[in-house]
């Protein structure tokens, strides 16, 4: 028998709010239903399910039954298992439903309830995710079939501007989409580039819906930290017409959203001598000891994050005859933000070298872990600083497929399109002003060791005294763009067998660029005391014991406006700065073959998927190469191939028991910053050294195996267990080796003008392929509704996962020496999901909650620290709503209910706090419409 997917034909529940309140989406989602065993896809969203491209995804070949639905949280999960059950490989999925009932702001928090995927938060919103232990770099996303990327800014201790692989979510608003799949085993058809997982994202077409509908909601949001509210919208509009030969739909979806953030840092810590700036005829001298570690630049802070985010989706279809279905997906995504950042600190502590080094120690206490979490202290400067970024990111895309079927066997897909993720910083601006040598400056961790307590030894509200000590202007850009093409053919070869291939090509382009003054940043206009007073306003912390709790800081707008600094001329003219202006382009052309089956071992129904796929990448980069104190550009072209066989197997049991098996070959590409041949090459008497990226870097590559049982022991239930290993043949890591430079792939030319040749030996700290290791886990997934209870206790439901995961690999110092055998960076071992839902005719409500253990940032640490990580937050959500009629909806929603903490460390022993902030909690108000 054959699992068929019917089509859903009536609209999702969403609502429209006049005036006040947003709109905001909830798009139809096709419906799956289970018809026996699981076999070959044969409908659009079987085709979709199993990766193909978006035409064989999203247009079917035959005529099938169709299944109605009716549009509630519980008909969407089920349609998620039927998706689960019916693939070959192991995947999961949410549907539209799920999306827009979760209560989540963006896509990586929907993606959060998978099993095996956890997210990493900036501004009190998901961005990043990984999957199985495998951080954002190793996932691939596609959206409509085509690969894509989409990069974002934010603070510099959450990683600044995306310059890397991974794909910030929080650019869509998750009701842009009615479908996610998360594919955690490869198949030859899906493309390559992933270790982690393969995410499809698929918005909304016309054919989804029957005839004309009109869907829109609206959210009135509210925060309690800063007491700021902030609207959400969203429509969707959608018609076929001609017997549904042609179809036209268009979706938007918007967001405004002020939030706050606040907590303490610290710079990170050090040591005592190696970067303390410290008198040593201090008379507390156990705080000079190599062993103890001090506060680098111990501060509070307060942000301000404003954002607007918009989308927009548009689609096309269209059947000119029985055989051929043609299709236009349109995409544009735009988010824009104005960050601002005050911080009140002590800088002295930084100082080490050449710097201050006349801090005097007047007292101190050690806890048992070598922090020194009180200090007293003499001559200590003291920092005032504000920074505001304004930045936008906007995402284009465009795609067109189409399907031919030249018969009842044989058919062919094709697929074009383009996207674009463009963001822009061009104001990135700090101003400082500084206190030098205050007396009685303390500090005090002693009572809390994440929020201490600071005595300045000043009055921090008095405007008078300062001293201008830097302006700096850093904007930033950056750019990505996929262009792709796809020819596919699929034939039914005989009742039990299929076979799939196809030819595709890429090609992607990565371009950076960042600003510095001229001048330097440390050149300031001369100002008086007056008029230095008067460019400065006060901040205070809202809901955070900080002494002192309201300081002064200097008035970015004020320095603009009076030294018109972004005038670029003069003291404050901009330049690129070189080490940061870089380009990769990648070419990929690939060709793959997959053969499917669908037999019997015995009465045991057995099926699965045997296939390989080659492709071969041609690379080109170019970077600013610094020769002797000069700039040059370096270009370096190379081009390596993968051969990648895959295979997944299904053997069903019994009806409801299903054993399945995936091994694959699969690869991932470097990161773009070690890609970039943006090195420094230095000559002086004796000493040859070359520092920077490594155009050569082999991609990362492993071998996977995956084991999984699933139990669908009744409508809408599984359980599910499945083990994962995957042997991690290379890793890249920075390392110092000394070799011929001839045989480094670097061009002569650098050495032009260094008295230096190609044959000489330099000493190289580059990035290098190193051996990897083991990756091993275990992910559990329960999820029921409680039908078999009596009355209304049968309208509850749970979903319950469980993921564990275990990781050690052979990091390296700088000098290349073996350093720490730890847990791959981003990788928490335990995490798990639940939700509890209650679904009745019309009052719903649900609670999730979610949580990852902590997981490394930074393997091996900085300042003598061993390591750097973040602790694993708990967030749990909720939302009720109640069905007024067929038509309005009421809803209530919170998100980060037990306002969580963002805690980032230091070492494994020390545990010395980095950053420590939170946004707090977030309440929703609603209704909905559907007409």
């Amino acid at each position: 028998m054959q699992t068929l997917f019917g089509t859903k034909k009536t609209p999702v529940t969403t609502l429209a709010l006049a005036i006040g309140l947003a709109l905001q989406l909830q798009p139809a989602a096709t419906h799956a239903q289970q018809a026996g065993t699981a076999a070959s896809a044969a409908t659009p969203q079987d085709a979709a399910a199993a990766a193909a491209p978006a035409a064989a995804q999203q247009s079917a070949p035959k005529e099938l039954d169709t299944v109605v639905v009716t549009g509630t949280y519980r008909a969407s999960l089920e349609q998620a298992l039927d998706i689960k059950r019916s693939e070959k490989g192991m995947v999961d999925a949410i549907v539209a439903e799920d999306i827009a009932d979760f209560p989540d702001l963006n896509l990586a928090e929907s993606l959060q309830r998978i099993p095996g995927v956890a997210i990493s938060r900036d501004a009190g919103e998901g961005r990043n995710i990984s999957v199985r232990g495998l951080g954002a770099d190793f996932t691939r996303v596609r959206i409509d079939g085509m690969e894509a990327l989409t990069t974002v800014g934010s603070t510099d201790s959450s990683g600044g501007t995306n310059r890397g692989r991974g794909f910030d979510f929080n650019v869509f608003a998750s009701e842009l989409f009615s479908q996610l799949i998360v594919r955690k085993t490869a198949s030859a058809e899906v493309e390559e580039g992933s270790l982690g997982a393969t995410v499809d994202l698929r918005t909304a077409r016309p054919f989804d819906y029957d005839g004309f509908n009109f869907v829109a909601s609206g959210q009135l949001g509210y925060n309690d930290l800063n007491s700021d509210t902030h609207p959400r919208a969203a429509m969707l509009v959608s018609n076929s017409w001609a017997d549904d030969r042609f179809g036209a739909l268009f979706s938007v979806a918007w967001t405004d959203r002020n939030m706050a953030e606040e907590g303490s840092g610290s710079g990170r810590w050090a040591s005592g001598t190696s970067n303390g700036g410290f008198d040593e005829s201090s008379p507390y001298t156990p705080a000079l000891d190599s062993a103890n570690f001090h506060p680098r630049i111990p501060r509070y802070s307060l942000m301000h994050h404003e954002q607007e985010r918009i989308g927009l989706t548009g689609a096309l279809q269209f059947k000119p005859s029985e055989n051929t279905d043609l299709n236009l997906d349109l995409l544009y995504a735009r988010i824009s933000a104005t960050r601002t950042e005050d911080y009140i600190e002590a800088i002295s502590f930084s100082r080490g070298g050449g710097g201050k080094q006349d801090t005097v120690v007047l007292d101190g206490a050690l806890d048992d872990r070598n922090n020194l979490v009180y200090g007293r202290f003499d001559n200590v400067d003291i920092r005032s600083e504000s920074r505001i970024d304004l930045w936008d990111t906007k995402f284009t895309q465009i795609g067109l497929d189409g399907e031919h079927r030249f018969s009842d066997s044989f058919r062919m897909t094709g697929l074009i399109g383009r996207s674009r993720s463009a963001h822009q910083n061009p104001v990135q601006t700090t101003v400082i002003m500084d206190k030098l040598d205050v007396d009685g400056y303390s500090y005090d961790y002693r009572g809390n060791d994440r929020l201490p307590v600071f005595n300045y030894g000043i009055n921090p509200t008095d405007p008078n005294g300062w001293t201008l000590a830097e302006i700096r202007l850093r904007p930033q850009w950056v750019e990505n763009t996929y262009e792709t093409g796809q020819l596919n053919f699929d034939w039914d070869m005989t009742s039990v067998f299929r076979l799939k291939g196809g030819v595709a090509a890429k090609e992607y382009k990565f371009s950076t660029e960042e600003g510095r003054r001229i001048t330097g940043e440390g050149e300031v206009p001369e100002i008086d005391a007056a008029t230095l007073a008067s460019l400065t306003k006060l901040v205070s912390v809202y809901d955070v014991d900080a002494t002192p709790g309201t300081w002064v800081v200097p008035n970015v707008d004020g320095f603009a406006g009076m030294f018109n600094i972004y005038a670029n001329n003069g003291m404050f003219e901009v330049a690129s700065r070189p080490v940061n202006d870089r380009e990769v382009t990648e070419k990929s052309k690939s060709i793959w073959v997959q053969g499917e089956f669908n037999t019997e071992i015995g009465s045991m129904p057995f099926s699965g998927n045997i296939g390989v796929r080659h492709v071969k990448t041609d690379l080109n980069t170019q970077g600013y190469a610094t020769v002797t104190g000069a700039p040059v550009l370096a270009v370096v072209e190379r081009d390596y191939s993968d051969t990648l066989p895959s295979m997944n197997l299904v053997a069903e049991l019994t009806p409801e028991l299903l054993l399945r098996f995936g091994a694959a070959k699969v690869m991932a590409r470097p990161g773009l910053g070690f890609l970039t041949p943006g090195v420094t090459v230095n000559v002086a008497g004796g000493a040859r050294t070359v520092t920077g990226g490594n155009p050569n870097l082999e991609p990362f590559r492993a071998k996977t195996y995956d084991l999984g049982l699933e139990w669908y022991f009744d409508e809408g239930a599984l359980l599910g267990l499945a083990l994962f290993y995957k042997d991690i043949d290379s890793y890249v890591q920075n390392t110092r080796e000394t070799r011929i430079y001839a045989d480094s792939g670097l061009p002569a030319s650098l050495l032009d003008g260094t008295g230096a040749t190609p044959q000489d030996e330099f000493v190289f700290t580059v990035p290098l392929n190193t051996p990897g290791g083991p990756l091993q886990g275990i992910e559990a997934n329960y999820q029921q509704p409680f039908t078999f209870l009596p009355g209304k206790w049968s309208n509850f439901g749970v979903q319950l996962n469980y993921t564990y995961i275990d990781s050690d690999i052979q990091y390296l110092t700088s000098t290349g020496a073996l350093s720490l055998q730890r847990p791959m960076i981003g990788l928490s071992k335990n995490a798990y999901n639940g939700t509890l839902y209650y679904e009745g005719e019309r009052f719903s409500g649900r609670v999730s909650v979610a949580n990852r253990s902590d997981y490394l940032t930074t393997v091996p640490g900085r300042d003598g620290n061993d390591v750097e990580g973040t602790a694993g937050p708990t967030t749990v959500d909720a939302s009720l709503s109640w069905k007024v009629d067929d038509h309005w909806e009421l809803s209530l929603e919170g998100l980060n209910l037990t306002d969580e903490w963002n805690d980032e460390w230091l070492d494994s022993i020390g545990d010395r706090t980095s950053v420590y902030n939170h946004t707090g909690r977030q309440y929703f108000v609603g209704v909905r419409f559907k007409l």
